[in-house]
């Protein structure tokens, strides 16, 4: 049964196996029992490594892209709701049920200001 790794190779380890790796074909006489361990077969895999590096650098260069496009359209929507906000209060006050219906408190239901407070004697 196989298992699906879960966690990402150190980079210092897949420094030290690319390091190899690009040592592997100077070894005179390298002939593993095993198919999957000859100079083909870990060229394939770690040409199948570098184009998998490219794609999720990619992929991180448009998560990016996307964040920054995701922040400017929501500082252009509270802005905008800002607008609306001051707007509202403008045309209908700051009483009014029409501010009261954007979330606002209306002035008539804020707590007045009560200066300082009397000392306790």
């Amino acid at each position: 049964m196989t298992t699906t790794p879960s966690r990402r190779v150190p980079a210092m380890v897949l420094a030290d196996d690319i390091k190899a790796f690009q040592a592997l074909p100077t070894i005179e006489g390298y002939a593993p029992h095993d198919p999957e361990l000859k100079l083909d077969a870990v060229t394939a895999t770690f040409d199948e490594l570098s184009a998998d590096q490219a794609a999720f650098v990619r992929a991180q260069v448009a998560m990016d892209a996307a964040r920054d496009k995701l922040a400017h359209t929501e500082q252009r929507a509270h802005q905008k709701m800002l607008g609306v906000k001051k707007s509202v209060c403008s045309q209908y006050g700051d009483d009014s049920n029409e501010y009261a219906a954007l979330g606002m408190k209306k002035k008539s239901e804020k707590k007045k200001g009560g200066g300082k407070a009397k000392p306790a004697e």
